[in-house]
């Protein structure tokens, strides 16, 4: 399974942007799509965004979709989520995970095998 480190979290004002990091360790990455969860207190995780391993397929939750971007350099090991036009509501524990195969077959959190250890975003109003 590969490591996953995020970084990129903070504070930041409503209508602003911040950029998620997610650095993994192992020889696999490109051959794993990626995935950015977040969780709210007491809640279970929720998808926010899905890439597949070559970079070129995508996929979004409604409530982010056209605010937050996922991309990857897969020469860096790296996935990232821009996020632009941030709401209160986007405040939440952000994490990255490793899809057990190439393509995003599910997005549901069993379906990634491998988790970062979750960066704060609060969005202040």
């Amino acid at each position: 399974q590969v490591q996953l480190v995020e970084s990129g979290g903070g504070l930041v004002q409503a209508g602003g942007s911040l950029r998620l990091s997610c650095a993994a360790s192992g020889r696999t990455f490109s051959l794993q799509a990626m995935g950015w969860f977040r969780q709210y207190p007491g809640k279970e995780r929720e998808f926010v965004a899905g890439i597949v391993g070559s970079g070129r397929g995508t996929l979004y939750a409604d409530s982010v979709k056209g605010r937050f971007t996922i991309t990857r350099d897969n020469a860096k090991n790296t996935v990232y989520l821009q996020m632009n036009s941030l709401k209160p509501v986007d405040t939440a524990v952000y994490y990255c995970a490793a899809c057990s195969g190439y393509y995003l077959t599910s997005i549901l959190p069993s379906n990634f095998n491998s988790w970062g250890q979750g960066t704060q975003v609060t969005v202040s109003s």
